[in-house]
């Protein structure tokens, strides 16, 4: 694990962000996507023609391009209750259990999270009413050894908790047309209404357009990959979007007394998701940084995901020594990690420190991993630095607040005069002339 000194050189480095648009493609899906567009082409260009043929053509162009993809060859989009009740089948019981138990902890969470967050109001005559989005699609990603039924329940269950009508998951289906059973299993607990097999960005244009088959949406939320990502930007504006999620990234704090082992074990967690994660290590301790990184090397032979958690800590892990923790969380706060977690001294007074992060995993005992299932939140986060303006997915995410005025003749008579002036003042004579037919029996005022 490569070990660098100095704030300076961490910010240079190992917390350097790469935009959106400088994503590189493994050679061999561009040599695939090249000879299904003609050329090869950047993956905003490949977005936009797949979006708009799926928003032309509907079902035929989400067949086209899922056997393009996938080599699935398929036309029925949606699971049917056949095959759900055959996914309960094929899932163990006590993985089924677990679920459920996560579930109640997610389910838990996110009812506190509505109940302290979510109240309509109204005072004087003026208010608002907050209700559950009508339609919402949620994506969930598949990647290869790994079908994220975890993600399904953080996604869905929030937007239940929060009253969505329905609920329709869209999510990639094998070659052989199925969607893992384990997915359908965990979207039958966590009451999603209804699934569709499809992915990538043809999946999203179906869901922000609708097709024959597919609902047209209001939201779409949930992560993805590039083309994923890229394609809710595109379709942002026709339906809301959650936000535009990145590669995982973690961040772990350590001071001369943590246990490596435990600091490697944090780093591998976020490491083996994706080629593409970011796994960093500030640590006081330049022995601290040495020992990290032999527990590391120690434990990926023992990880069925080595080549993934391996290629990633090469292209961007790595651990920076700083001066101080004080100075590891300023650094912290700047980069605005995805998972943040403090392996220090008085990590509870710590975490008070910490501006910027989707989660903050405090003590030894809060293992970041825990949050991805079990914990409650939803391990649905902001990356890429949006965690400087951005929250977890959660309740708040499937509700809109309505505006409501219902003043009456007195209130009307307090604050209708300003009104009229302001608006007079703007050029809105029309405006001015609505409320002053009101106050005045129906004669407007001059000038």
């Amino acid at each position: 694990m490569r070990v660098v000194h100095g704030a300076d050189e961490a910010r240079r480095s190992l917390l350097r962000r790469r935009p959106l648009g400088e994503t590189v493609l493994p050679e061999r899906i561009r040599a695939k996507n090249a000879a299904l567009f003609g050329a090869d082409l950047p993956v905003e260009q490949q977005v936009r023609r797949i979006i708009d043929d799926v928003r032309r053509d509907g079902d035929a162009a989400l067949a086209r391009y899922t056997k393009a993809f996938t080599g699935a060859d398929y036309d029925r989009f949606e699971v049917g209750r056949d095959e759900i009740a055959a996914a309960r089948g094929e899932v163990d019981p006590p993985l089924a259990e677990a679920l459920r138990q996560a579930a109640e902890h997610i389910r838990a969470y996110h009812e506190l999270q509505r109940e302290h967050s979510s109240r309509s109001f109204s005072r004087d005559g003026v208010g608002m009413q907050v209700r559950a989005i009508d339609r919402v699609g949620m994506y969930v990603p598949t990647s290869p050894g790994a079908v994220y039924p975890s993600s399904v329940l953080m996604t869905a269950i929030p937007a239940k908790v929060a009253g969505v009508r329905e609920l329709v998951m869209m999510s990639p289906a094998g070659a052989d047309g199925r969607v893992a059973p384990l997915k359908i299993v965990a979207a039958e607990i966590a009451g999603v209404d209804r699934i569709f097999r499809a992915g990538g960005a043809e999946g999203i244009a179906a869901l922000a357009y609708g097709t024959q088959t597919v609902p047209r949406v209001d939201k779409i939320v949930g992560p993805g990959n590039i083309f994923v990502t890229v394609a809710k930007r595109e379709v942002f504006g026709s339906v809301g979007i959650d936000a535009l999620y990145g590669p995982s990234e973690t961040i772990v704090i350590a001071d001369e007394r943590a246990d490596p082992m435990l600091a490697a074990a944090d780093l591998l967690a976020q490491a083996e998701h994706d080629e593409l994660a970011t796994p960093v290590l500030l640590t006081t301790s330049q022995e601290m940084a040495e020992a990290v990184g032999r527990e590391v090397d120690r434990q990926l032979p023992l990880l069925e995901r080595e080549r993934i958690a391996r290629a990633s800590f090469d292209a961007r892990g790595g651990a920076a020594v700083v001066a101080s923790v004080e100075e590891a969380v300023a650094l912290a706060n700047e980069y605005a990690p995805e998972h943040l977690c403090l392996l220090v001294r008085g990590a509870a007074a710590v975490a008070k420190s910490v501006r910027n992060a989707g989660a903050i995993f405090v003590g030894d005992d809060a293992p970041e991993s825990l949050g991805d299932y079990t914990a409650g939140p939803s391990h649905v986060m902001p990356t890429s630095g949006a965690a400087r303006y951005a929250s977890p997915l959660g309740v708040p995410d499937f509700l809109k607040v309505t505006s409501v005025v219902a003043v009456d003749a007195a209130r009307l008579r307090e604050a209708g005069p300003a009104a009229a002036r302001i608006a007079r003042a703007e050029g809105f004579t029309a405006h001015a002339r609505s409320i002053e037919l009101r106050l005045e029996g129906g004669e407007p005022a001059s000038g």
